[in-house]
């Protein structure tokens, strides 16, 4: 797509003159003939450049541009200007102006000047859109649930975020760690400075220490330059360190002197480099039990566990399951270009009983895989992996009911009640949802003793 740009200039001929000039080179170009006009045409339609005189009668360049600035202050604006004005141009950059050109001009230097100032915007825009995702994508609005264990963990975020504490996340693989890490420190004063991540299990003990400090060039065979560590890269923002109940001993001796001195010295130096850095360390592990065991060091681990943060596994907060999968469902519609209202009540049921034990990983997963193959409108349950429910189904065949008319009237009941919850109490809308009909649907509501008010849909 073309860039729009807006001409400026009470001699109409000249505007026009320019403005072809400049389509002939590729833009879209628009002439008018005051600033008045210009600020109407920029009100009515989106431009990526002005392009304005400096001398023009009511309002001149220099009013146009305080107005631009003001109002659209990512939009580049180049002055035009006789040699006389030179000395003004210079002031308007210094209060905002891309760049000026002098009077008379060459187009190739006014097309120069405006591919710079273009170019220039592009990636000003590119980056406060990557900015804004990255704030969004790492916002409390992302840590889904409304489970009681789960939002202790976002009071914890909410707690800590704004302070300089150390945070140690436990939590079983798959339940978000790195995602509650980067929320807090995307919340946090730090937000503009760098989160590095670091696997402790993923990298080879030999490796781990320059991956961390850096190393000098000649520190060891195959060192053949300089390289700093993820601890210099995260300065001044917040370092990760995932898994880190897999950290060697040896090199969590040296992370102790780091986080009490907060400085470290590269692989191979002999000054130390002053270092602030937040630490998040996270692990699946049982840190306690393998102080006692000898395989983690219990200073370190008093150093680390500043502000413990206990992230449940899924299966402790199924009533959450609904609530992740519609916001995945959201999420990967979008990525995958595919629309697809929602979940059936056998499909939630089903996901309901399931036992997780990938937690919201493999949650994830299983939505990306039932929206790929999905035939209608929702998700039923014949979209779900098979392989996914057949332990369920063989622990089900090893168990039989105590009470078998009991436990269908127990399914019948929970397949309702998720009927009436997602359709907001209406029941012509429930039945539809369960292929029943509505009169059938009132005999089931009558048989099983619900009882409808304005709180179903919660």
């Amino acid at each position: 797509m073309s860039h729009a740009i807006l001409v400026v200039d009470d001699e109409e001929r000249l505007g026009d003159v320019l403005a072809a000039a400049l389509e002939d080179l590729g833009y879209s170009a628009t002439a008018v003939t005051s600033a008045k006009a210009a600020l109407l045409a920029l009100e009515q339609s989106r431009f990526d450049l002005v392009l304005t005189d400096l001398r023009m009668p009511v309002m001149d360049g220099r009013g146009l541009l305080r107005e631009a600035r003001s109002r659209w202050p990512d939009m580049p604006v180049i002055i035009l200007t006789a040699f006389a004005a030179v000395r003004d141009a210079v002031e308007l950059v210094k209060e905002g102006a891309f760049d000026y050109i002098a009077k008379p001009f060459e187009i190739e230097d006014v097309a120069a000047t405006i591919r710079r100032a273009l170019r220039l915007a592009d990636v000003v825009r590119d980056n406060e859109r990557l900015r804004t995702e990255l704030e969004g994508r790492h916002s409390f609005d992302t840590l889904v649930g409304n489970s009681p264990s789960f939002r202790r963990v976002i009071e914890q975020v909410t707690e800590v975020c704004e302070t300089r504490a150390t945070v140690m996340l436990n939590g079983e693989s798959g339940t978000g760690k790195e995602l509650v890490a980067r929320a807090i420190h995307f919340n946090s004063p730090r937000r503009t400075k760098p989160f590095i991540a670091v696997n402790c299990a993923a990298i080879p003990e030999t490796l781990l220490e320059s991956e961390l400090f850096g190393h000098v060039k000649g520190a060891f065979t195959g060192a053949v330059s300089n390289r700093i560590g993820r601890f210099a890269a995260a300065d001044g923002g917040t370092l990760f360190l995932d898994e880190i109940g897999d950290m060697p001993l040896a090199i969590q001796a040296k992370l102790l002197r780091v986080v009490q001195e907060r400085s470290f010295e590269p692989v191979g130096a002999n000054r130390s480099q002053a270092v602030d850095v937040r630490l998040v360390a996270a692990t699946h592990k049982d840190i306690r039990l393998a102080v006692e065991q000898g395989a983690f060091r219990e200073d370190l681990f008093y150093r680390l566990n500043v502000f413990p943060i206990r992230l449940p596994a899924l299966r402790e907060r199924s009533e959450d399951i609904p609530l992740l999968a519609a916001h995945f469902l959201a999420a990967l519609s979008e990525t995958v270009g595919k629309r697809v209202s929602g979940f059936s009540p056998a499909a939630l049921a089903a996901m309901a009983s399931h036992g997780w034990p990938g937690n919201i990983r493999e949650l994830h997963n299983c939505i990306e895989r039932a929206l790929i193959v999905a035939k209608t409108a929702m998700i039923d349950v014949q979209d779900l992996p098979r392989d996914l429910f057949e332990g369920q189904r063989r622990a089900g065949r090893d168990s039989l009911p105590q009470d078998l008319d009991a436990e269908l009237d127990r399914i019948e009941r929970e397949f309702i009640l998720e009927a009436l919850r997602r359709s907001d109490g209406v029941q012509v809308k429930a039945a539809r949802m369960l292929g029943i009909a509505e009169r059938s649907l009132w005999h089931r509501i009558k048989k099983l003793d619900i009882r409808l008010n304005r709180t179903v849909a919660d």
